[in-house]
């Protein structure tokens, strides 16, 4: 059975949780957590969303915000593959980094 559609309308406020997959780490250090948080500063920026309240532990992430007219999809789409990708490059790694599709 199919997963339901997620509510994607532009302003909507979601509570998203990222998780490491298998609650491995998807920060190891202060390089990872700068990357982090200013990636998601930009995408935010670039797809007008309102980014509220964020926490980031060593092994997952909740951010709370307003998809902007862009959806949500489009925004956790470009900040999770691109913090992965820059992720998995510098600690040489291959795979996937989060786990399932985050829950909001």
């Amino acid at each position: 059975m199919p997963r339901q559609a997620r509510l994607d309308a532009p302003g909507t406020l979601h509570h998203v949780i990222v998780r490491g997959i298998e609650k491995r780490r998807i920060v190891d250090d202060r390089t990872d957590r700068d990357n982090f948080v200013s990636r998601l500063g930009q995408i935010a920026s670039e797809t007008e969303t309102v980014i509220y309240a964020w926490a980031l532990m060593t092994n997952h992430a909740h951010i709370f915000l307003r998809s902007g007219p862009y959806g949500l999809s489009k925004c956790m789409q470009r900040f999770l593959i691109g913090y992965a990708i820059t992720y998995n490059r510098r600690h040489h790694r291959y795979g996937h980094l989060f786990q399932n599709r985050y829950p909001s």
